[in-house]
């Protein structure tokens, strides 16, 4: 039987070769310019080479201030599109098709920047800075810094954007009724909490072709009382589906709470949204086997997975399954045939 872990999944522009995604993980090896280094030249073409069908670049800036270390790269200025597409060339030029996560840390920030915003005055911990809760003058800034980054992506070659609405970072922060305590049109009802992600969202839609995805990273639980839960996460989604083509769904992150964690943790989430808003979706939570994948795929739970620690482990996870399947059809870089399982 062909395993469903190598078949394609088309979705707009983006044809991928398999359901395998590389998920954005904070490497914070660039420096205060928030370019492309030479790490990141090696690691994500690495992972190209290795058989991933969708690379997500990390968490990428929108602002200085946005960053969540001063070692992020950033897309807040037009002289860091050249790394950038110089990233998104070595990455096809190996097979891969890849998206870039634009993120704004919010008040997770801990950059040297001197100022750090968020939809209210809450410090994440008391070992982090109090936020500037943004005044309603101040928040089209923050939509156009997300507009303006979608516009240097599309210059430096990316396939596809993904929000970062995820993670207690600031689109969450406005999303989650524990850190928007605002009583202006940004706060209070689910629609209200909405409000920026959905400017954003179509902000974004300004400059971004049609035929290209759009996808958007979710938390859809804050595991606390009184935050997001499931039920919360459908009606956002639903808010905004109509903007995004694929949401990539994980939990948690606003709040120093503890998750019990296990293996495909994270999967009962994807598989609810993707039933209940209809819209595809991208799983993630300790996934490291394939056996984990095919049943994730099999039953229908999500269309793509994500593989966030096994892919630092094992850059080869995709094309090492090979000797471990005995499927010898399944795609092998050329240059690598000789050590073919």
């Amino acid at each position: 039987m062909p395993l469903l872990t190598y078949s394609p999944f088309i979705l707009k522009n983006l044809n991928l070769k398999n359901r395998i995604v590389m998920p954005p993980m904070c490497m914070f090896s660039s420096d205060e310019s928030g370019m492309v280094k030479d790490f990141h030249r090696l690691h994500y073409p690495t992972r190209a080479l290795g058989g991933v069908g969708l690379i997500i670049v990390e968490a990428t800036a929108v602002t200085s201030n946005g960053r969540i270390s001063s070692q992020d790269l950033g897309l807040w200025e037009d002289s860091q599109i050249a790394g950038m597409r110089g990233l998104t060339d070595l990455i096809h030029q190996f097979g891969s098709q890849t998206a870039v996560q634009l993120a704004h840390a919010g008040r997770k920030c801990t950059s040297s920047d001197p100022v750090i915003v968020a939809p209210s005055a809450i410090a994440f911990s008391h070992e982090y800075r109090m936020p500037h809760a943004l005044t309603l003058a101040e928040i089209p800034g923050i939509v156009q810094a997300f507009q303006d980054a979608a516009r240097r992506a599309l210059a430096a070659g990316f396939d596809a954007v993904e929000i970062h609405a995820a993670h207690g970072y600031l689109l969450h922060e406005f999303l989650s009724p524990l850190t928007n305590q605002r009583t202006d049109a940004y706060g209070g009802s689910t629609e209200n909490r909405t409000r920026l992600l959905r400017e954003v969202l179509t902000a974004i839609h300004e400059v971004w072709p049609n035929d290209r995805a759009v996808l958007l990273r979710i938390s859809a639980a804050d595991h606390a009382p009184g935050g997001i839960d499931l039920d919360e996460a459908c009606r956002i989604v639903d808010a905004v589906k109509d903007l995004a083509d694929l949401v990539h769904v994980s939990t948690g992150g606003l709040l120093e709470t503890p998750i019990k964690i296990y293996p495909g943790y994270q999967v009962s989430y994807a598989d609810a949204i993707r039933k209940h808003c209809q819209i595809p979706t991208i799983a993630v939570g300790l996934v490291t086997r394939l056996e984990q994948v095919e049943e994730i795929l099999g039953n229908d739970r999500s269309d793509l997975v994500a593989l966030g620690r096994e892919l630092l482990r094992n850059p080869y996870w995709v094309i090492n399954q090979d000797g471990r399947t005995r499927q010898s059809d399944l795609p092998f870089p050329k240059p690598y045939e000789r050590g073919r399982g």
